[in-house]
């Protein structure tokens, strides 16, 4: 008899069925065993009645998380035992036959709750047992569906999905790289990618005035409970546009998000309200304010835009760390500044005066996605580094190909970035980033159920040409 899945178990009343999948829950009430069922579609109760005997000495050794194949018959249950608020409520599964397709071991923690309660560490050392919780489940297909939404947008948008590298160059982009050694050049690196800015920039250059991927970002940061050393990126840009043209098509994007995967939840105003950031600090005190009129109300999203950031930042001396005063950039060295501001750029004037043409989107005080217009012509973006106090050399060194790319015809462009990990966290109504990832590591960037990182064999390093110190 082929398999009949737990969600479809009300169209087939009165017929038998099989269902394969867990042991959720068993009551066992002496001539009758009761059972709750799960498989991925959902839940089901089935009850052994005292004439089934066979079924009886196999259910009587069941135990939760054990998998089987059950063969069974759909009953109405009757009225005063209905639960009709419940999946399968109205039904009940009359047990005939059970075969265990697996046993299993006594869980390490219960996953009936929630499971916030629970050491995080334990939960992620045995992650494949938490993941099985009800809550985690909709965290990962909710994340699952979004990422369908998402992607569904972007291409009816006419935007193209490419894949770029996770083995590239290791350049100056804020963060700290992931490095990997290479066996075939020794003593040189490739490096994993911050984020695919380089990449989507070039395709820009390439003509694919519109790409999109979700990409995987890694970077080395020090310890933080809600950072991870790699995370999802929803990355985008678009050619022969201007700031509005980007903030315009992002906030469609969110709002039809939130209409089809949570019409329970109401964003608080549309249009999104737009902030500069010279309002936001004097007002709010940060660059991410939390707009929520009530705040207590889970369920309403306050987005809005952070516009008009500051270009630099001044950078003080510290003999101590060897940092010479200087200028940094707040986002991201490959902005454009908002036009007025290009002849100061130029000329080297009024550094901490020039605005970017940078954009934050902003959810109940927290920055879910960030862009900015780019510098498509290579002088401007010379000027940007040498500004930063890079060295010729430098520049070419480490953006040389961007410098290259962009002489060689590159229209105006521009883009964003959301972290996706964040939005899902939000939108699932979750504390932290670790609950809407399948396989998180630690606040500390642990592994604890692979176990890493992790020491390699000496052989390993050997053919790396890779030596420790004492």
């Amino acid at each position: 008899m082929p398999r009949t899945y737990i969600k479809d178990l009300a169209n087939h009343i009165g017929q038998e069925v099989t269902i394969k999948g867990w042991v959720d829950i068993r009551r066992d009430q002496g001539k009758l065993i009761f059972f709750d069922f799960r498989d991925m579609t959902g839940k089901v109760q089935g009850v052994i009645l005292p004439n089934a005997k066979a079924a009886h000495e196999v259910g009587s050794k069941l135990r939760p998380e054990w998998v089987v194949e059950v063969k069974g018959k759909i009953n109405q249950r009757p009225e005063k035992n209905a639960q009709k608020d419940k999946q399968n409520g109205t039904i009940e599964l009359e047990i005939l036959d059970i075969v265990i397709l697996n046993e299993a071991e006594t869980p390490p923690f219960d996953i009936s709750s929630e499971g916030k309660e629970i050491n995080e560490e334990v939960r992620l050392k045995y992650r494949y047992v938490d993941l099985r919780r009800e809550r985690m489940q909709k965290n990962i297909r909710n994340r699952s569906k979004a990422i369908q939404v998402i992607r569904e947008f972007y291409t009816g948008e006419n935007f193209t999905e490419v894949e770029t590298p996770y083995m590239t160059k290791s350049t100056p982009e804020g963060s700290r790289d992931y490095i990997i050694p290479s066996r075939l050049y020794q003593g040189k690196f490739y490096a994993l990618p911050q984020s695919p800015q380089q990449y989507k920039q070039l395709l820009m250059s390439a003509g694919f005035e519109r790409y999109f991927q979700i990409a995987r970002c890694f970077r080395d940061e020090d310890t933080r409970g809600d950072r991870q050393p790699e995370f999802t990126q929803i990355d985008l840009e678009m050619s022969f546009v201007v700031q509005e043209d980007v903030m315009a098509i992002n906030e469609r994007m969110i709002i039809e998000l939130v209409k089809k995967l949570y019409p329970e939840k109401e964003i608080q105003q549309v249009p999104f309200p737009r902030l500069s950031y010279k309002e936001a600090m004097e007002k709010y005190g940060n660059d991410k304010p939390d707009l929520r009129k009530d705040k207590e109300n889970p369920n309403l999203l306050a987005f809005c835009w952070v516009i008009d950031f500051p270009f630099f930042e001044k950078v003080e001396e510290d003999a101590k760390a060897g940092v010479k005063e200087g200028w940094t950039f707040t986002h991201n060295p490959f902005s454009a500044p908002k036009p007025e501001f290009i002849p100061d750029l130029m000329e080297g004037k009024n550094i901490g005066g020039i605005v970017a043409a940078q954009y934050d989107m902003v959810l109940n005080g927290y920055e879910i996605g960030g862009g900015g217009i780019r510098n498509h012509d290579p002088k401007a973006l010379i000027k940007v580094f040498e500004t930063m106090g890079y060295a010729t050399e430098r520049i070419e060194n480490n953006f040389g190909h961007m410098l290259k790319a962009l002489a060689s015809g590159t229209p105006p462009h521009g883009g964003l970035a959301f972290g996706f990990d964040r939005l899902m966290m939000l939108l699932q109504n979750e504390p932290n980033i670790r609950e809407i990832i399948a396989f998180a590591k630690t606040g500390e960037g642990r592994d604890p159920m692979m176990d890493a990182p992790a020491e390699v064999e000496q052989k390993q390093l050997r053919e790396l040409g890779i030596k420790f110190g004492k």
